[in-house]
């Protein structure tokens, strides 16, 4: 029996230009964390009269084996076609067997080699055949085509540049997992895109294709790119359907087929030869993976790692401490538990994550970062429960939008003023246990009275338009001022506009929310700490599942993830199951008042915000005074702003 080659933590980067091995080197040296026990590159001579070439590289960290038999870039039998991936296909041996009847023969016992045999046979065509996390590139020696593609819901990052011909040379394509792989060629600009920064005031992140650095656009999730004769082609090759509702199963029923389905995923991911664990908040979602992992996991205790919070920082804080959950979990499951209290020197972690990330780290890097580097001292891969919310509907704002349903009624003329009055009666940012209840009601009210996507848009929104007019300096306003920070969510809600009102929510979520904060977060904070991630909930056969239940099953009265709850009760005590709901962040209102608040002091002065050149210091001024004197609660946005400036002392000074 050949050994089993994956890839899972990787980078991937290449070009399309002359001499590309003089860049290379420098591209991959970026990623290196990514993968620290390989390094490969492949170079084709020259494809036209102008001399270009293309070049592939690679970084590995091998799971299972480091053997050369798993080597990459890797080139398919004759030589036509050359791969360089980063990820992993589960279903690998069902399409080596589909094959080897249409005369593929293999090496290696490697999901690469059955992926480059699936291109050469089908095209683009595999990636619909396809179940894993990917992101790849595919040179055809034969078509002198590279087409990249990436996974269905974006687990995997991929990054490109395309720069227009020059002096009579044709165009350049640059390609990598991380954007500051693409920088380090030293062919774009350090330059920062209005339109990405204008999105990411309004969400705390960028929506896909943009991104803060002019030039460098990311590659959508379900999405291929191909260059060809200095054209670049993009194409959409998945997309989750809600056309397809089962309304006629019993709620018994679709319970048996949740757990059925979470177990066979959960199972399909735990393949490794490596220590393998799962993150555990002792929420509903990681503990139902953790006690699925038990079932397959030949009698080995499950290792599991919780992030909890020192009650100090707690006090200006919505996010409760998940340690007492998690131990309750630990004792039912009787897990190999690993326990860490969240207090870093955060002012000298922000820069690195900040470098990480590629862009600013939102709250939740910094406890994502922190869990992936204590893991990764026994650990090499981990399950992370990440996906739940997004296809069962667990999230507040999902809940908010029924409520606020019940107000449609009410004319807008009492309506409108009724909740703008309310939302300037609430204070935002005082301390005490009626902290949360009382931010919320404020958020609330805020989008009430809007209409249903406008309404939705309100509660993710940081930075309204107004609010943005008012910081930005005038050059920055003129820059800005045809831009719809919501045009991306505004294309999403039009493609579902016949579905379910909760399940056009959800959509929304999956093309944006998800890959553009929650997946890159994950993926570039487990890598930076050298931690391969996996998201069961996000198997193609979970979303599509979910996609075909009736939407009062996922949202059913007040009850958020009622059916997948309902389905789970056999595996974990009821009040684990049916637990209020915990986000995953770090204390940052406390921390912006201690430890962070002479970073903010300098980085937020008159001085250096009137440098910068693209806000009002009277403006920034006035937001660090009203979040700090608990009139508003701006710390989401003041932490925005800190990280912006860590940024661009990275990335573009």
């Amino acid at each position: 029996m050949n050994a089993w080659y994956p890839k899972f933590m990787c980078g991937i980067s290449g070009l399309v230009t002359t001499e590309p091995d003089k860049h290379i080197g420098r591209m991959l040296k970026t990623i290196e964390h990514r993968g620290r026990d390989d390094q490969g590159v492949w170079t084709s001579e020259a494809i036209d009269a102008t001399g270009r070439r293309v070049c592939l590289g690679h970084r590995r960290l091998a799971i299972i084996d480091i053997s050369s038999a798993g080597h990459q870039p890797m080139l398919s039998a004759e030589g036509r076609y050359i791969i360089t991936f980063n990820g992993e296909i589960y279903n690998y041996r069902e399409l080596r067997e589909e094959l080897r009847p249409k005369g593929h023969q293999f090496r290696t016992d490697s999901d690469t080699e059955v992926l480059l045999a699936a291109f050469a046979e089908w095209g683009v065509g595999c990636l619909r055949r396809l179940n894993g996390m990917f992101a790849f590139a595919v040179w055809d020696n034969q078509e002198r085509t590279l087409t990249i593609a990436r996974d269905h819901v974006g687990i995997k990052p991929l990054y490109y540049a395309h720069l227009p011909s020059r002096n009579g040379r044709g165009s350049s394509f640059i390609f990598a997992s991380e954007s500051k792989a693409i920088l380090a060629t030293g062919f774009i600009e350090r330059a920062l895109d209005p339109e990405g920064l204008h999105q990411f005031l309004t969400f705390l992140w960028v929506p896909d294709p943009n991104t803060l650095i002019k030039g460098i656009k990311t590659l959508p999730p379900a999405h291929t790119l191909t260059f060809h004769d200095d054209e670049i082609t993009v194409n959409e090759w998945w997309d989750v359907s809600f056309d397809k509702i089962q309304e006629g199963r019993s709620q018994t029923w679709w319970q048996e087929r949740v757990l059925e389905t979470l177990d066979r995923v959960v199972h399909m991911e735990m393949v490794a030869d490596v220590p393998l664990g799962s993150f555990l908040s002792g929420g509903v979602d990681s503990s139902s993976i953790v006690a699925l992992m038990k079932n397959h996991n030949n009698g080995r205790r499950i290792a599991t790692y919780t992030v909890g919070i020192e009650s100090e920082d707690l006090r200006y804080d919505i996010i409760p401490d998940d340690v007492r959950w998690a131990r309750q979990v630990n004792q039912h499951l009787d897990t190999d538990y690993h326990e860490i209290k969240l207090k870093p020197a955060v002012a000298d972690l922000l820069p690195k994550l900040v470098y990480h990330m590629d862009e600013p780290a939102i709250d939740m890097a910094i406890p994502s970062y922190l869990i992936s580097q204590a893991a990764r001292e026994t650990l090499t891969v981990m399950l992370s429960g990440m996906g739940g919310d997004e296809v069962f509907a667990g999230y507040p704002r999902q809940l908010a939008m029924k409520i606020a349903g019940a107000f449609d009624p009410v004319p807008q003329l009492l309506r409108r003023p009724l909740m703008k009055t309310l939302e300037r009666a609430l204070p935002g940012g005082l301390a005490g246990k009626l902290t949360a209840p009382l931010r919320n009601a404020k958020k609330f009210a805020r989008s009430a009275a809007l209409d249903f996507e406008n309404r939705y848009l309100g509660y993710g929104t940081y930075f309204t338009d107004l609010e943005k007019r008012r910081l930005y300096t005038e050059d920055l306003r003129r820059a800005t001022h045809e831009l719809d920070a919501y045009a991306a969510h505004r294309r999403y809600f039009a493609r579902v506009q016949n579905a379910a009102p909760l399940n056009r929510l959800l959509y929304v979520d999956l093309k944006t929310f998800l890959p553009c904060l929650n997946l890159i977060t994950t993926d570039k904070t487990s890598m930076a700490a050298n931690l391969e991630v996996r998201v069961p909930f996000l198997n193609r056969h979970m979303i599509e599942l979910a996609a075909g239940m009736p939407p009062g099953l996922k949202l059913h009265g007040l009850k958020r993830k009622y059916v997948l709850k309902r389905a789970v009760e056999t595996l974990l005590p009821r009040e684990v199951v049916w637990r209020k709901k915990a986000g995953f962040g770090a204390p940052i209102r406390s921390w912006l008042r201690g430890p962070l608040r002479p970073l903010v002091e300098d980085f937020m002065s008159d001085q250096t915000v009137k440098r910068r050149g693209l806000f009002r210091p009277a403006e920034v001024k006035r937001i660090v005074k009203a979040n700090l004197s608990g009139r508003e609660d701006y710390n989401l946005q003041v932490f925005q702003l800190l990280n912006l400036e860590l940024w661009h002392r990275q990335f573009i000074d």
